[in-house]
């Protein structure tokens, strides 16, 4: 059976795309051999994963991400951006939400290396660079994901002991008497 996101949800999944867009177009590295650029887009990835499951970090990732690169001026980059990061997030919510903190860890790893190596074939193969350019993006997507995983694993950990209802905005509804 499909579940569909509930109201709830389809509110914290647009509040985490427009997070996610925020801190996208905050900081931008340029890197000019593939005319990409680094950003803190896996802070939001990361934390939307976690924090309310792998849907709302899918469309955190793919949509937030995307629309960042719509709104300044790398369309090009939207479609495998969406993919790399919504993926990311789906994988890092699949495997890590309302986990314990070693779920957690492994999930933003999965996810974050999942992203790394998206880019890299993405941009060799489908943007037809080559094998060699998109070479130079990797350290700056391995920070990303660094930053993602070292400011978005303890940020969760930080809502949900300040405001332990949080864990269940991505939970299914249940009925309780």
């Amino acid at each position: 059976m499909k579940r569909a996101l509930n109201p709830q949800q389809v509110a914290v999944a647009a509040l985490m795309i427009a997070l996610t867009t925020v801190l996208t177009k905050m900081v931008q590295v340029p890197v000019p051999a593939t005319g990409g650029y680094i950003n803190l887009s896996d802070v939001a990835i990361t934390f939307a994963g976690l924090a309310f499951g792998p849907w709302v970090g899918f469309l955190a990732g793919g949509v937030g991400a995307a629309l960042a690169d719509l709104l300044s001026g790398y369309a090009q980059f939207a479609p495998l951006t969406f993919v790399a990061h919504g993926v990311e997030g789906l994988i890092i919510g699949y495997i890590g939400f309302n986990r314990g903190m070693r779920e957690a860890i492994f999930a933003w790893l999965v996810g974050g290396l999942f992203m790394v190596f998206a880019y890299y074939i993405g941009e060799a193969t489908v943007m037809g660079m080559g094998w060699a350019e998109p070479l130079s993006e990797i350290p700056g997507n391995i920070f990303q994901m660094v930053a993602g995983g070292l400011v978005g694993i303890p940020l969760v950990w930080a809502v949900r002991r300040a405001y332990p209802p949080v864990t269940q905005l991505g939970s299914p509804p249940s009925w309780h008497q």
